[in-house]
């Protein structure tokens, strides 16, 4: 069930085309700001109720970024699997001919799961319009999510993380779940910085080695076998088992709700940092906070991406970017955590009600 409260979700549309077979959803869930920006995501399970929370995650990330736009996501039911690349694309034009009269006036797309440039390109071609989409590939004029903006994010969010708890750089080991635009990013930038990489995950398992993964080695298997597991010095684990990993840093990369209230009493990281979007409820969180787990919330360690959609937005380059990533992310993440243990409670209430000020206050 979608929740409203006095910041939206504004309008909430659900669309339908029976000969393509194409059924998805927007939520705009704030227009304060400015036009509506997130991803489309294209997945068996997502529904109203997932894009709407989103959509919301997204309302504070771009508040907290200080970016001229408001929150929204968008999400496309489908298991892409299983349906050919041309299909794919039928269901992206329809998706976009739903949309026309939303885009680029109250929402501009933007890659997610299952959805990249290629995608983007798509979408822009269908609407004939450059500005209905970022993440689109650079013959367009985009910077695509491809580049890293949303790992080098969480990277630097989880650099400025360490700074506030007792971990020591010198043996710290670090388990990355997924291992895609935003994964492998987060364990190259682990890896190129002398962090110890332990565990790796992907939708067929994970690949755990106490004494540490090669980078290259793991890009290399999973580029030729589709996936990590295919490691040969490691032990296999089922994907779940990535949360439970004798690892002190967990950054999650991939699956929403991934972690539940039941987990918390298995989870040994003493840090949590969230590239993923909603990995957990505040519930989780709180429990985990109450356990001593520092948990850096999505909105924040995540922003990197929507920070790159921005400066394409605004027709800057990749240098450009990948500056005001770094900065943005980091003076977020610093003063949410700053702020969270001079008061006492967890980083996402004080994440919240940043955000929330810079809303109300606009």
């Amino acid at each position: 069930m979608v929740e409203f409260d006095n910041i939206g979700p504004e309008k909430i549309l659900e669309v339908y085309n029976s000969k393509v077979g194409m059924h998805g959803y927007l939520v705009l869930d704030s227009l304060k700001l400015g036009p509506g920006k997130g991803g489309i995501r294209m997945t068996p399970t997502v529904d109203k109720e997932e894009v709407a929370r989103l959509a919301r995650a997204m309302t504070y990330k771009n508040a907290m970024a200080g970016l001229p736009f408001g929150g929204a996501k968008s999400g496309i039911t489908a298991d892409v699997k299983n349906i050919t690349i041309q299909k794919k694309k039928e269901i992206i034009l329809a998706f976009a001919e739903a949309l026309r009269e939303y885009c680029p006036k109250l929402y501009v797309a933007g890659p997610d799961i299952n959805t990249t440039e290629v995608e983007m390109g798509w979408f822009a071609d269908a609407l004939k319009n450059k500005k209905v989409c970022t993440g689109k590939p650079t013959k367009m004029g985009g910077l695509p999510h491809e580049l890293g903006s949303t790992g080098l994010g969480v990277f630097h969010s989880f650099l400025t993380a360490l700074e506030f708890t007792k971990l020591k750089k010198e043996n710290l080991t670090v388990a990355v779940e997924g291992f895609g635009n935003v994964g492998w990013f987060v364990s190259k930038f682990l890896s190129e910085n002398n962090f110890k990489l332990v565990g790796v995950s992907d939708s067929k398992g994970v690949i755990y080695n106490s004494k540490g993964l090669d980078f290259k080695k793991l890009d290399d298997i999973k580029k030729k076998t589709g996936t990590v597991t295919k490691y040969k010095d490691g032990k296999v684990l089922f994907s779940k088992d990535i949360i439970n990993l004798d690892a002190d840093v967990l950054i999650t990369a991939a699956v929403p709700d991934l972690i539940k209230n039941s987990d918390v009493r298995n989870i040994k990281a003493k840090l949590i940092v969230e590239g993923s979007n909603i990995p957990m409820n505040f519930e989780t969180e709180t429990l985990l906070h109450k356990k001593g787990v520092l948990v850096i919330p999505d909105f924040v360690a995540n922003a990197g991406g929507v920070i790159s959609s921005y400066v394409e937005y605004i027709g800057g380059n990749k240098e450009k970017m990948f500056k005001m990533v770094k900065e943005k992310v980091i003076n977020n993440t610093k003063l949410t955590l700053e702020h969270s243990f001079k008061r006492k409670i967890t980083p996402r209430e004080c994440a919240v009600e940043i955000a929330k000020e810079k809303i109300v206050n606009f």
